[in-house]
């Protein structure tokens, strides 16, 4: 099945013009009665009607591009939308279109293996010495095979392989792209939600550079659902597409703010028996009775406060507990995804997107939410707040 995926990105799947078409990465992604009845024609949404409402995030806008003084309509993206379509409105840069649309296809690919592939560990384990499941590999290869067929790709990166691949695409006009294949694999055979997470970088530069450098940056969902989460420099707002039955990413939602919400989500708990500010913090959350919403993916934990727009996402270092969150490969890009759709993120003094990433491997503390979640959190683990413009503290007292 592999095969033809990368066969079909060969012959051309995704046209010039980037029009969408209705297809399957293959036939036993089709349901069985659409397999047995040829005839079938969809609708445009799992609703019957297409879903066209105007996008409260990308309202018709026209910008000055360049220094040519010429000026062009940017984009008035809307829900109902096909990806090609919002794409195409969403951004002129048809090497960028090309690119997360090949991603697109390959994280429905994976979206299909998730439900079948074996989840059973493998004998060998990555360099960073987690433990690799089959499925682990298949989406590592899957998704390096969108990107060479991009043909816009210059460098790329995985958590499993942590070494630039050179994908052939041009420096000039193209991109780097790091990505973690399948967050969360260790819960894949417990059937709990888990995702593709990826950054796209301009040129051949995945080092000395930042988050905020990012023109793009896109997680996929599997689980009830599978969706497709995706963020543009030049684009307000945070993107879902849903995967419809016919193999089409529909646009239906957009995030353009994250407000209060008593929902928190606190990674790498062990922490807090030797970080007491830590401690202090989970402590003020159960006091306050905020409901807690935690899977151990911090894919879904992440994407549950853009779906939500509100909520916190913290994972703390402790003396005992090490960082184990890569920078490039999972805070950079879900830090781009949070602050487009509203939010901010924090290491603790400062934005996720501000941290220049000096190696493949470089690992830190995170928390995503809310303005007043990272104020809180900032000024409980450190004593003050670079977001806190007033003589008031919202930290967590004792």
């Amino acid at each position: 099945m592999e095969a033809s995926v990368a066969a079909s990105y060969a012959k051309g799947v995704l046209p010039a013009n980037l029009h969408p078409r209705r297809h399957f990465s293959s036939p036993s992604m089709m349901p069985h009665s659409v397999r047995k009845n040829k005839s079938i024609k969809f609708s445009s949404s799992l609703f019957g009607e297409s879903l066209k409402m105007t996008s409260r995030a990308t309202k018709a806008s026209t910008k000055r591009r360049g220094g040519g003084g010429s000026s062009s309509l940017v984009t008035k993206c809307e829900v109902g939308d096909s990806l090609e379509e919002f794409l195409t409105k969403a951004t002129t840069d048809k090497g960028l279109i090309r690119l997360l649309v090949c991603m697109g296809e390959a994280m429905r690919t994976i979206a299909f293996k998730v439900r079948t592939a074996s989840c059973g560990g493998t004998a060998c384990v990555n360099t960073f010495g987690d433990e690799q499941l089959a499925v682990d590999m298949l989406a590592d290869k899957l998704l390096f095979e969108a990107l060479t067929y991009s043909h816009f790709c210059k460098y790329a990166c995985s958590e499993e392989v942590p070494e630039l691949q050179d994908m052939g695409g041009p420096v000039e006009g193209g991109f780097s792209v790091a990505f973690d294949p399948l967050d969360g694999s260790s819960i894949v055979d417990t059937n709990f939600t888990v995702g593709t997470i990826f950054g796209v970088w301009p040129g051949d530069k995945l080092t000395g550079v930042t988050g905020r450098d990012q023109v793009a940056a896109a997680m996929g969902i599997y689980g009830p659902r599978t969706t497709y989460v995706v963020a543009l420099k030049d684009c307000p707002g945070t993107h879902e597409f849903l995967l419809l039955d016919e193999g089409k990413w529909q646009h239906v939602k957009d995030t353009t703010s994250i407000g209060e919400g008593k929902m928190f989500s606190p990674g790498n708990l062990r922490a807090t028996f030797d970080n007491s500010n830590y401690a202090k913090l989970v402590d003020y959350y159960v006091r306050e009775k905020y409901t807690l919403r935690y899977t151990g993916g911090m894919v879904p934990d992440v994407n549950q406060i853009i779906v939500k727009e509100k909520g916190v996402f913290t994972n703390v270092i402790s003396p005992s507990a090490k960082a184990k969150l890569r920078l490039l490969f999972e805070v950079a890009p879900l830090g781009f995804l949070i602050e487009k759709a509203g939010g901010h993120s924090s290491d603790g003094t400062q934005s996720v997107l501000d941290k220049v990433i000096t190696a493949l491997d470089e690992r830190t503390q995170v928390a995503y939410g809310s303005k007043n979640e990272i104020i809180r959190f900032e000024e409980t683990m450190y004593g003050s707040s670079r977001l806190n413009k007033t003589s008031s503290s919202v930290g967590a007292v004792v």
